[in-house]
């Protein structure tokens, strides 16, 4: 048994892998998260409490975070800001958790020799143009085009330096989009089932040719657990399960699925500089890791996902008004 210190596990990504790790592994799981907007301990309900902590705290109190170190074998570094919207609205929080908040993170990890694993996002890479037959791979230049994606780029080059400045024992893994329960619905694939649910039409930024590179959250958790045990100290990992779908497709699919017509949406108004399309080359992890996806059927994966909203309402409830509220302002 190892015991994980896991940041950010009240968040969508990281409160799945928690649950996966309790479900498939012996280990102790602490989570430490600060309980923003995107935080919601009800995510970590019905967990063993002999294997499961929650803290309550800043990943840039250095104090807590160095407590919490020491007590712990390995770090899974989740917790971040992570919605290019607000980034472009308010740039500050950015800074301070995915900067501020790593370096606090991997000072402690180093200052005491313990094993750190940083999680990131494609979206350091820019974007490929939509005809582009080009994937990522891990070698692409970071060309990030939000203080979102600047300040995830920023942090994936701080674990690399204290990795060869100071030996730290880290490994990085950039991620595409997630799907699956528990995500907040400010983000595309819940914000359209919900929409649906409450009878309202879903939203479609511009004419809906981006294009993401979707992944269950349970893949990327299993990635990250193969990563954490069989990775290479120093080394990044793309994470994908070859889901590349265009957001037009991702929201007629959700109201096929939903029974309603495929053209019941609207098109709102584009967000500023919108990646255009974002694929993963995983075949470094497949290949030195034995890593496969295991829900490699998007359709089949969606409609789980519907499922998942149609049964926990009590859940994303209470961020729904106060959600679509905000995007209305923005005239979205």
């Amino acid at each position: 048994m190892q015991r994980l210190l896991v940041t950010g596990g009240a968040g969508f990504i990281g409160s799945n892998f928690v649950h996966y790790v309790m479900s498939t592994t012996d280990h102790h799981v602490t989570v430490l998260d600060k309980l923003t907007y995107a935080g919601n301990e009800e995510s970590l309900t019905h967990l063993p409490a002999e294997r499961f902590q929650f803290v309550k705290g800043d990943i840039c109190d250095q104090p807590l975070v160095d407590e919490l170190v020491a007590a712990h074998d390995v770090v899974v570094h989740y917790a971040a800001e992570s919605h290019n919207d607000n980034s472009l609205h308010d740039p500050r929080p950015f800074l301070d958790t995915n900067i501020i908040g790593t370096y606090t993170l991997i000072e402690a990890a180093r200052k005491r020799n313990k094993r750190f694993h940083h999680i990131s996002t494609d979206e350091v890479y820019g974007d490929l143009e939509l005809d582009d037959p080009e994937r990522f791979t891990e070698q692409t230049p970071y060309n990030p085009s939000s203080p979102y994606s600047s300040t995830k780029a920023g942090s994936d080059l701080l674990v690399r330096a204290w990795v060869r400045s100071f030996g730290l024992q880290a490994t990085i893994s950039n991620c595409s989009n997630n799907y699956g329960p528990y995500q907040h619905v400010e983000k595309f694939i819940p914000r359209q089932i919900t929409n649906v649910i409450d009878g309202i039409r879903p939203k479609l930024y511009g004419m809906g040719e981006n294009v993401r590179d979707w992944i269950h959250a349970n893949d990327h958790s299993s990635a990250v657990l193969a990563i954490i045990a069989k990775g290479r100290i120093g080394e990044t990992y793309l994470i994908g399960a070859d889901g590349e779908k265009n957001n037009k497709d991702v929201v007629e699919l959700i109201l096929k699925h939903m029974g309603q017509s495929p053209d019941a949406y609207d098109h709102v108004v584009d967000r500023p500089g919108h990646d255009l399309r974002y694929a993963i080359d995983s075949t470094k992890l497949r290949d030195e890791l034995g890593w496969e996806p295991q829900f490699s059927n998007f359709d089949a994966g969606i409609e789980d996902t519907i499922a998942w909203y149609r049964d926990n309402e009590e859940w994303w409830r209470p961020q729904k008004a106060a959600t679509e509220a905000k995007y209305k302002v923005q005239g979205q």
